[in-house]
């Protein structure tokens, strides 16, 4: 499908300080790890791969056509990098997959027959509510 060794080294890494409460630690160490990935510069998709992922991704993409993904989930720098590439390629080939086409079929006697059958019972019964005339 792809080379994703090739891909990952297209990626840019940025360790930023994570957000929130956590005291001193959180304060000096840069733990959250920012993806970026370029769609537009990338060598590992074929034009066509590149324009299926332009069409999935729009809602998370900038307007430079950037991929950005950030994850301060764990303490460890090593940790969220891991998990981050693991989010991307995730999303990536998600993005990359084809649909199958709809075959049209046609809806089978029987389940005609049922309906039918349920719907006349359905109408019998409340018939069966109504107040007899009396002539």
């Amino acid at each position: 499908m792809f080379d994703e060794k090739k891909l990952i080294s297209e990626l840019k890494f940025k360790a930023i300080r994570s957000s929130g409460a956590g005291g001193q630690h959180v304060n000096k160490v840069s733990s959250k790890i920012e993806i970026t990935f370029y769609l537009e510069d990338t060598l590992v998709f074929n034009p066509t791969q590149k324009e299926r992922l332009q069409t999935k991704l729009h809602t998370r993409l900038t307007k430079e056509n950037a991929l950005i993904l950030q994850c301060g989930e764990s303490r460890s720098q090593h940790k969220n990098k891991q998990i981050a590439i693991q989010r991307f390629l995730q999303l990536i080939k998600e993005a990359l997959v084809v649909p199958k086409k709809r075959k049209p079929t046609k809806v089978p006697r029987a389940v005609k027959i049922k309906r039918l059958k349920s719907k006349r019972s359905n109408s019998e019964k409340k018939a069966n509510r109504k107040k007899p005339k009396i002539d």
